[in-house]
This record gives structure tokens, C-alpha cells and sequence, in this order.
């Protein structure tokens, strides 16, 4: 891989290109207005994304679902980790009441992992996907899953209310994936995303951070393994640590780097990939429905 000039780096140790601009524009305005007035929880504030903007100004946003407390511990993640609370049946209705009053065009969601719970949390998933159509009879959908430990019967229930886009994220290379993602397993996300295309799935997706540690040719390799299960759209971003208990960064991938994986990438077969460092698994998620 490319390493980083130290001309590009400012003083905190980011590079320039990780420069965050303020969002901006009515659109952005009026949702960041309803969202405080209202309460409303999405992903794009309170992970404080850099595409808020962009996203929200497309029609898009993300929602998480199940609560905000994850059963896992995987290093790179900075959602709190140990007993979530109990499941809350009235969440899909609310978050379908959200997207209509945000009137949202591309709802993505996503959702902590549920280990604690026998279906992994996948009645709650079908149900709100059944709500949000209910009540937005416009909004399309990308639902980004967890893995639910591999078990077909808890995936079935997202296939069988069938969102636009179903993405499962391998989020690093075989090598780092034990150490990034503990309870996680680099073939279990790999048969998931096998066994959803296989099943009818239009839109399959993924997503990777780099600057973990893995060198060009394992990128390379996760990209042609995503492949061989037919994905269809694949998003590349930068790894940035969410405080001094994750993981470090080993490394600030360049622009140029991002553009030869995205190259790359398009000439394995992937329809949409999306690569550069404030890339994120949502990053341009309504034109992936094309």
C-alpha cells in the first residue's frame, strides 16, 4: 500500500483529505430541525457521520433499531457493548413515524447485535421493515444486518419482506477479522451474503474499513471473495478510532489508493463501489438501487 507523506498530515495526525466540512443547505436544515425537535434517533447523528449532509440532502438517513447496547465487543465499534434492554415491540411503528415525518425517500437500517435474543432480533427487523412500508408507501429501503450467527430462519425473515437492498458488512480482511470482530466469523458473513442472494435478494451489499493493518493483496482477495458470492455493491472506507480503547489505526490510506481499489473493484464485476476514506456503509445508499 501507498504510506502517507508527512506533508499530508496535520498536527492532530490525520490526514488532510480527512477533513470533515460543516453540513449545510435547506434540506440539511430543516431535517436537523425535526430530528431535535422531535428526538428522533438516527445513525447519522449520533455517530456524528460526515456524509450527514450529502445523505440528508439526497433524502436519505439512517436508523438503528433494537436498542443501542450490543451483545459483541468487536474492537473497531463504538457502540457500548453488555446487556441491552428489553425489546421495545412498539420500535417499529415509531421508526416508521420518523421516516414519514423526516419524509425520507431511502430509509437505511441497521441494528446492534442481539445474541441474547433466540430470533437475534429478526422479528423486530421484519416488523419495522412491514411498518415503514405501511405508513411510507414511497420510501425505499436497504436493511444493514447483522450476521444472526448464521441461523437461515432468522435471515428468512428479512428476505421474506424483501428490502430493496440487504447489505451485511465483512468490515476487514480474513487475517484481521478474529481480532477486529471477535464473535464474528469471515465465512459465516460470507455464506450470509451467498445464501441472501441465492434467495432472491436483488441487491446484495458490503462494506470494509482499511487501515487496520491488512496489506493490498488482502483487500484484493476480500474483494474477489465478495464476488464469488455474486455481491453487488461494495463500499470502502477509512478505519478512525473511536477512542483510545479500540483498535489503533496502523495506517491513513490515500485518495489515490481508495481510486485504484474502486477500479479495481469495477472491473471484478461489482455494480456500485464506492471507495475513499469518509466513506461509509449508508455513503450514496439510494443509488445503489440502480
Amino acid at each position: 500500500m501507498e504510506t502517507v507523506l508527512e506533508s499530508n498530515i496535520l498536527p492532530q495526525g490525520k490526514p488532510k483529505w480527512l477533513r470533515v466540512k460543516l453540513p449545510t443547505g435547506q434540506k440539511y436544515t430543516e431535517l436537523r430541525g425535526l430530528v431535535d425537535k422531535y428526538k428522533l434517533n438516527t445513525i447519522c447523528t449520533s455517530g456524528s457521520c460526515p456524509n450527514m449532509g450529502e445523505c440528508w440532502g439526497e433524502g436519505t438517513a439512517t436508523f438503528m433499531i433494537l436498542g443501542n447496547v450490543c451483545t459483541r465487543s468487536c474492537g473497531f465499534c463504538g457502540v457500548k457493548t453488555g446487556r441491552p434492554e428489553t425489546v421495545d415491540w412498539d420500535e417499529p411503528e415509531k421508526v416508521a413515524r420518523s421516516i414519514k415525518l423526516m419524509n425520507i425517500k431511502h430509509a437505511v437500517l441497521t441494528s446492534v447485535d442481539r445474541d441474547d435474543l433466540k430470533d437475534g432480533g429478526s422479528i423486530i427487523w421484519a416488523e419495522t421493515v412491514q411498518a415503514v412500508r405501511r405508513m411510507n408507501l414511497e420510501t425505499t429501503m436497504e436493511t444493514l444486518i447483522p450476521d444472526f450467527q448464521g441461523i437461515e430462519r432468522n435471515i428468512d425473515r428479512i428476505i421474506e419482506v424483501h428490502p430493496e437492498v440487504v447489505s451485511h458488512n465483512m468490515e476487514t480482511v480474513r487475517r484481521l477479522t478474529r481480532e477486529v470482530r471477535i464473535q464474528a466469523k469471515y465465512d459465516r458473513s460470507l455464506e450470509v451474503l451467498r445464501y441472501l442472494k441465492a434467495s432472491g435478494i436483488n441487491r446484495t451489499k458490503s462494506g470494509i474499513m482499511l487501515g487496520l493493518g491488512e496489506t493490498e493483496a488482502e483487500v484484493i482477495q476480500t474483494m474477489n471473495d465478495l464476488r464469488s458470492v455474486n455481491l453487488d455493491v461494495l463500499t470502502i472506507g477509512q478505519y478512525l478510532q473511536p477512542s483510545k480503547k479500540h483498535l489503533p489505526v496502523k495506517q491513513f490510506i490515500t485518495p489515490d489508493q481508495f481510486k485504484k481499489y474502486e477500479e479495481i473493484g469495477l472491473d471484478l464485476g461489482f455494480r456500485h463501489v464506492e471507495s475513499g476514506a469518509l466513506v461509509r456503509s449508508s455513503y450514496k445508499a439510494q443509488k445503489h438501487l440502480l
